[in-house]
C-alpha cells in the first residue's frame, strides 16, 4: 500500500531566501529533528541538480539506517524531487513546491508518497511510522521558520547571487536542461470597492502560519 502525506506552510519571507534555504544540502541536519542522528555522508559542498545522489546515516527507533536518495528534478525556484534509491522505506518520493505568493510571500507544499516494507507486518507498524512523519514534518516546519527569521537564508541568496546565482535561483538560472525560470509575479491591483485596512507593523522575520489542517492523511492501494 502506498501513502501519502501532504504539508501546505505560508511564509512572510520572498522566495529567493527560502528557496536558498532548501537548495543548500547543509540545512538539512539542522532542521531535522535530533532524535534521527542525521548525518550527510556525501562530502560537501553538494552540487543540487538532477541525477544528484546524496548518502545519510539515520536512526529510526533506534535502528541506524543508511539511506541513499537520487534529486530526479530540479527547477530553480520551482520544485524538487527527491526519490529513495536505498533506504528504510520500499518506496519514498518526495515532492518539494515552492510558490511566490507575492514579492513577500512565499508558500511551500510537500507531498510525499511512501511505502512501507514488510507487508501485513508494515501496514500495522504504519500508525507508528506516520506519527513520527508528522513529527519529523512539524520539527522541519518550526526550524526553517526559525532560521528564515534570522536571516541567515537571505545572507545565502546574497552569496549565490555574488556566485554566479549558487543558490540556483535569479536570472540566467537554468537548473534542469528544458526547466522553466520562474516569471516575476504580477502585482496585485488593489480592490476599487473595499479599502486596504492599516497594516499593523510586524518584523522583518515574520512567518505566517496557515490555518489549522494544512496536513492530510490519505491511503492509495499501490505497489
Amino acid at each position: 500500500m502506498t501513502y501519502v502525506l501532504r504539508t501546505d506552510i505560508t511564509l512572510d519571507r520572498p522566495l529567493e531566501p527560502v528557496w536558498a534555504l532548501f537548495a543548500d544540502a547543509a540545512n538539512l541536519q539542522p532542521i531535522t529533528p535530533p532524535e534521527l542522528h542525521f548525518r550527510i555522508l556525501t562530502p560537501m559542498p553538494i552540487a543540487m541538480k538532477r541525477g544528484t545522489h546524496i548518502d545519510y546515516r539515520i536512526r529510526l527507533f533506534g535502528v541506524p539506517f543508511h539511506w541513499k536518495t537520487e534529486i530526479t528534478c530540479w527547477q530553480p525556484g520551482v520544485r524538487f524531487v527527491d526519490e529513495q534509491i536505498e533506504g528504510p522505506f520500499r518506496r519514498w518520493t518526495h515532492e518539494h513546491v515552492f510558490e511566490r505568493v507575492d514579492e513577500g510571500t512565499t508558500r511551500i507544499r510537500d507531498e510525499v508518497r511512501y511505502a512501507l516494507p514488510f507487508g501485513r507486518l508494515g501496514r500495522l507498524a504504519h500508525p507508528l511510522v506516520r506519527r513520527r512523519l508528522d513529527r519529523i514534518f512539524d520539527y522541519r516546519e518550526t526550524r526553517v521558520r526559525e532560521l528564515l527569521s534570522t536571516g541567515r537564508t537571505d545572507r545565502a541568496a546574497a552569496r549565490g547571487a555574488r556566485d554566479g546565482d549558487a543558490a540556483g535561483i535569479g536570472p540566467g538560472s537554468s537548473g534542469d536542461a528544458g526547466a522553466t525560470p520562474l516569471p516575476a509575479a504580477p502585482a496585485r491591483p488593489a480592490s476599487p470597492t473595499r479599502p486596504a485596512s492599516p497594516a499593523r507593523p510586524a518584523s522583518p522575520g515574520a512567518l505566517r502560519r496557515v490555518p489549522s489542517g494544512r496536513r492530510d492523511r490519505q491511503e492509495e492501494a499501490g505497489a
